[in-house]
């Protein structure tokens, strides 16, 4: 049994998955703020998880952790998760001094990309990309059944693609990049709104006959296609699944990305020889797909993603 952690900005969802792949075990805890509260929410999540499976930590194949900000996959040290309040920790030696087991952390996106790829079923030779609708727009790529981060680690940050020279200035420094558009902070900048759900507040909005929402959401549904159309074109993924936040919109965000896909199409042959609205899928709203990630990110050799 191989145990997974998505650390979140306020809950922490961890599951125990057994040698058949299937989750057995699921549990949610609070996120405290700072090093020492995310470390011990960590060490309560794993102590939980081996009470209900009845194995002890030392006997989990394997245990993996997600957790959003800049992560070095190799050393487990984690900086810049301003919503958990890590400015720079040793989140993978930390939590093996107190497990006294090794601990694998990886970039929440990354570890969503796993269990997604998990979800579908897809074998080794393989590949999907997982965009992350949420904050922020990121996605997470696994080519032949494997995880691929890229040299420097940030492969699938195409948030950061400019698509507009003229547009807003990019808190990362450019102008016009597409989370600009396709991201919740995306939308509450360009439609602001005191609605806890935002995002569905938009297309509600839009949907009656408001033309400002319209034209918001119209720009998402855009941008959102244009992030998939980037990803086939770059690295020709069997499937593109959405998630994140966003993607709680369900149909309506589907259908209408694959509209401006129907669209591109009429005027593309090109564009129509790629199948790309084919390939869109939703990630199911209750799936924890990168506390599942995580717990392939901490197996070895990842042979558990290797299905028959």
């Amino acid at each position: 049994m191989r145990v997974g952690i998505d650390i979140g900005g306020t809950k922490t969802d961890a599951v125990a998955i057994g040698d058949d792949g299937a989750v057995a075990h699921t549990l949610r805890l609070p996120t405290g703020f700072g090093a020492d509260e995310v470390l011990a929410t960590a060490v309560s999540a794993v102590a939980e998880l081996s009470a209900r499976s009845g194995i002890g930590v030392a006997d989990f194949t394997s245990i993996g952790v997600g957790i959003p900000g800049a992560v070095s996959a190799a050393t487990g040290r984690v900086s810049h998760a301003v919503n958990l309040g890590l400015a720079d920790l040793e989140l993978g030696a930390e939590l093996e001094s107190r497990l006294g087991r090794a601990v694998r952390v990886e970039n929440d996106v990354n570890a969503a990309a796993l269990g997604a790829f998990h979800l579908r079923g897809l074998g080794p030779a393989q590949s999907m990309a997982y965009l992350n609708l949420g904050t922020g727009l990121a996605a997470g790529l696994v080519l032949a059944g494997r995880l691929w981060r890229g040299l420097r680690g940030v492969a699938g940050e195409i948030g950061h693609i400019p698509v507009d020279p003229a547009g807003p200035v990019c808190p990362c420094g450019q102008r016009g990049c597409l989370e600009l558009y396709a991201s919740g902070s995306g939308v509450a900048r360009q439609w602001p709104s005191s609605d806890p759900l935002p995002v569905r507040a938009l297309f509600a909005a839009a949907a009656s006959g408001d033309a400002d929402a319209a034209g918001v959401r119209d720009r998402l549904l855009e941008a959102t296609a244009e992030a998939a159309r980037l990803l086939v074109l770059t690295v020709d993924v069997d499937d593109v699944v959405i998630g994140g936040g966003i993607s709680r919109i369900g149909a309506p965000l589907l259908d209408g990305v694959r509209s401006v896909i129907t669209r591109w199409e009429a005027a593309s042959p090109f564009i129509a020889s790629l199948a790309l609205g084919d390939r869109l899928r939703l990630l199911p709203i209750d799936f924890p797909a990168a506390a599942v990630g995580a717990a392939f990110v901490g197996d070895p050799d990842q042979r558990a993603l290797e299905v028959d």
